[in-house]
């Protein structure tokens, strides 16, 4: 670790439910967002039970403004996001790894959490995608889009046309 910070067991734990289908689960107890902030003492990254997202949390609602209604806009934050989206093939569900350090944040935190990235992801196997959340424009629908391949590939965004 870069910055001196460790992981904790529970970022581990909600990363294994995020990411594997537990059968006999209800649909609706999935994660859909996990959120990662650093602990009061600034030694471990811990999960942000307050901001996480459960399938059924979101309902019919717009996904992704609720998703990025729960990264604050002057904070750092690490999330983990199960994105549905069509590409001309098929339907697809892709994990995607946030970085939101906006520019109001302190310059300290992002810092450390620049730093710490590398490692928190090093303990989240196969991750395909990063999306980087530093100005308000970083939070629209079509950085998405471009990062799970852009337009020509992405036809839909959590049933969403794009």
């Amino acid at each position: 670790m870069a910055s001196g910070v460790a992981i904790s067991d529970e970022v581990i734990d909600h990363y294994n439910s995020i990411r594997v289908r537990n059968m006999g689960t209800e649909a609706g107890q999935r994660l859909k967002l996990v959120v990662m902030c650093l602990s009061k003492d600034q030694k471990s990254i811990v999960v942000d039970n307050q901001n996480c997202l459960k399938v059924k949390d979101v309902g019919n609602s717009d996904v992704l403004k609720k998703i990025l209604s729960k990264l604050p806009t002057d904070e750092c934050r690490y999330a983990l996001y199960d994105c549905s989206y069509m590409s001309k093939e098929s339907v697809k569900e892709d994990l995607v790894f946030i970085l939101s350090a906006p520019e109001t944040a302190s310059l300290k935190s992002k810092m450390v959490y620049a730093s710490s990235k590398a490692a928190l992801k090093a303990k989240m196997p196969g991750l395909k995608f990063e999306w980087q959340i530093n100005e308000p424009a970083d939070r629209e629908a079509s950085c998405l889009v471009e990062k799970l391949g852009g337009r020509d590939t992405v036809k839909s965004l959590e049933g969403n046309s794009v």
